[in-house]
C-alpha cells in the first residue's frame, strides 16, 4: 500500500515535534516511492536553502532505499551522476534523508533540512518510525 497523504502528513508532524525538541528550524519533505513530493512543511524562521534540500534529500533516499547519507560515496559513480541529471539536479547524496519502509517495500522518504546533517537525519528518522514504518527493508 503506497503512503497516502495523510500517512505523510502525520511524518511531517513527526519531524517537525522532533525538531522543536532539538531546538531547530527545518522544512520537511516527504516523497512516494517515486521520488514525488506528497507533503511539506517549512518552520517559521527556518532557512530558504532547507526548501531544496529537504527535497533533493528525500528524493535521493527513496530512489535508492537508503539513507541519502550513505550516498555522499556513491555520488561520483555513473549511476548516480545518471540519476542525478535524469532528476535534472534535484537529488541531493548529504546527510538528512531516510527511506520509509511498510512490510519490506519501500512507500517513500523523509528529508529535512535546516540543522546540521546529524540532526536532519534524528528528525527524518523519528518521524518514519513514529509512524510505525521502518527505515530499512
Amino acid at each position: 500500500m503506497p503512503l497516502t497523504l495523510d500517512e505523510a502528513n502525520l511524518v511531517v508532524a513527526g519531524a517537525l515535534e522532533k525538531a522543536v525538541e532539538l531546538g531547530i528550524r527545518v522544512s520537511i519533505a516527504v516523497c512516494d516511492a517515486g521520488g514525488r513530493l506528497i507533503a511539506f512543511s517549512r518552520m517559521d524562521g527556518s532557512s530558504w536553502a532547507g526548501i531544496r534540500g529537504s527535497m533533493g534529500k528525500a528524493i535521493a533516499s527513496s530512489g535508492f532505499r537508503r539513507p541519502s547519507g550513505d550516498l555522499a560515496q556513491m555520488a561520483d559513480s555513473s549511476i548516480f551522476r545518471s540519476v542525478f541529471e535524469e532528476e535534472n539536479g534535484r537529488v541531493i547524496a548529504t546527510k538528512g534523508a531516510v527511506p520509509a519502509f511498510r512490510d519490506g517495500f519501500i512507500v517513500g522518504a523523509c528529508g529535512v533540512g535546516g540543522g546540521t546533517g546529524d540532526q536532519d537525519e534524528e528528525c527524518a528518522r523519528a518521524a518514519v518510525l513514529k509512524l510505525g514504518l521502518t527505515v530499512t527493508a
